[in-house]
């Protein structure tokens, strides 16, 4: 039967409360979501520590790119109401477990996400294996609850990895650890035997996924709940990950340091020398939500992404694909109008370093070496008030407070345009430019400085000449 809006509603009449037992669990342990999945890591592992030495190499690519793609697509795609579904509307598992009859993806849907990846300027690509609710999206031989035999009736993790390399995009996989489905995915927690089988299979199912599809990128551990590194034998999952993927980088989810740690929802650099990315929603979902118009614009994404490249990560931004693999419209549209700022744009975002640069409301900054690109958003335009002054001439004007150390050149990175500029101990003042701002979400200037620029707005605050008055109480 086909999964219409009618059989949804008849579906939904019969849920339960025996989804929700996993998250109170959760809670009666303290434990949020996000703090479960970005605890402080174990210290470090002897598997680390040799990890950490071929780490600058395996890296290398991927503090380049800058900017990825995330993508969560699974039977709770289907629902349409977000890739926690099971869990927040309480759906029994064998109800749940119908969904995976009824999911129908259309053949090599993933070309277009690739081809969408290509066009937005993303380098890589992350798509959800299995997430929480189990389903597992590859021909796995232990366990019939994958794409193989259920709906789709073919490996969907094949299609996926054959259209990222058909673009040229590095291929990550997600994996969650967590597993709503399997009997032994929280028994594991109280009972050692349940532990070993569970253990077991996870370990047997990632040694699948690095196996079968050629030379595999990432791996984007997600959910470590509810057992320890230790419980999850962290250490030796990571060895059989790099014996079988020497190239391979790996996040911090399973409660080792890995390679990058994975700030959620929210930009927050790493300490300086520690590699890091932000995993972002597009709207306010990672699945297909078919309610949620919470879309970001252009604007909101080019800042983010400079946002993070000039705090030295990546920017992970996820798509949720409709049930049969479509993109939803407001996603294409927003994805190609970063991707043609970044046609123009691209040198102030990939391959960036960290900038020592305080952002403000108006701009934002990105580095490299000598060379400092201001991302303003907000174009100043003229300023009306001083058309009555003699000297007024009507051209934009872009000052910068805090800029070290001199400024040698600057110019507009879309038009090429040369701009005339002054600079004195306080502020780098940007003169000459046209009223409506050249580039759209946001216009680059590239400045280059004779050493390695930083902007400190507070730096001149004991700096200002103060009036002199005399004070009478």
């Amino acid at each position: 039967m086909d999964w219409t809006e009618s059989t949804r509603r008849s579906f939904l009449k019969q849920f339960g409360a025996a989804g929700a037992l996993a998250l109170a669990a959760a809670n009666a342990e303290g434990l949020s979501l996000e703090g479960a999945q970005n605890a402080a890591p174990a210290a470090n592992s002897s598997a680390d520590q040799e990890q950490a030495a071929t780490r600058q190499e395996r890296m290398k690519w991927w503090h380049e790119a800058k900017f990825g793609m995330f993508i969560h697509w699974g039977l709770y795609s289907v629902i349409g109401q977000h890739e926690w579904a099971k869990e927040t509307e309480g759906i029994p598992l064998a109800q749940y477990e119908i969904i995976a009859k009824h999911f129908h993806p259309k053949p090599n849907a993933a070309r277009d996400w690739a081809r969408l990846a290509k066009k937005a300027g993303q380098k890589y690509m992350v798509m959800t294996t299995k997430h929480h609710e189990g389903f597992c999206q590859w021909d796995s031989k232990l366990t019939d609850y994958n794409a193989v035999k259920q709906g789709p009736g073919r490996d969907l993790v094949r299609e996926y990895v054959e259209a990222a390399r058909a673009e040229g995009l590095r291929v990550g996989f997600y994996y969650s650890l967590m597993d709503w489905h399997h009997p032994d995915g929280a028994l594991c927690k109280t009972d050692e035997a349940a532990r070993r089988r569970f253990v077991d299979y996870t370990h047997g199912l990632i040694r699948e996924l690095l196996t079968n599809y050629g030379k595999i990128d990432v791996l984007w551990y997600d959910v470590s709940w509810p057992l320890t590194p230790e419980g999850w034998e962290s250490e030796r999952m990571n060895e059989m990950i790099f014996d079988l993927q020497p190239e391979i980088i790996v996040n911090n989810r399973n409660g080792l340091p890995g390679d990058f740690t994975t700030p959620e929802q929210h930009i927050t650099a790493a300490e300086v020398g520690r590699a890091w990315e932000a995993c972002m929603t597009l709207n306010d979902s990672w699945g297909f939500n078919r309610f949620d118009d919470a879309w970001k614009s252009p604007k909101v994404i080019v800042d983010n992404l400079a946002t993070c490249a000039r705090g030295g990560g990546n920017y992970l931004l996820n798509i949720g694909p409709e049930p049969d693999g479509s993109i939803p419209p407001d996603t294409q549209a927003c994805l190609e109008t970063v991707g043609k700022w970044l046609d123009t744009n691209g040198t102030a975002i990939y391959g960036t370093d960290r900038a020592n640069a305080s952002g403000n409301v108006n701009a934002n900054y990105t580095r490299r070496g000598n060379t400092l690109y201001i991302h303003q958003h907000f174009w100043p335009g003229h300023t009306p008030a001083a058309e009555w002054l003699s000297f007024y001439q009507p051209e934009a004007v872009i000052a910068i407070g805090g800029l070290k150390p001199k400024v040698l050149s600057a110019r507009l990175l879309k038009t090429g345009q040369k701009i005339e500029f002054t600079q004195d101990e306080f502020t780098l003042r940007l003169t000459g430019l046209p009223l409506v701002a050249p580039d759209q979400p946001a216009t680059v200037i590239e400045v280059e400085c004779d050493g390695e620029p930083t902007v400190n707005h507070d730096s001149m605050r004991p700096l200002w000449p103060r009036l002199k008055a005399d004070i009478s109480v």
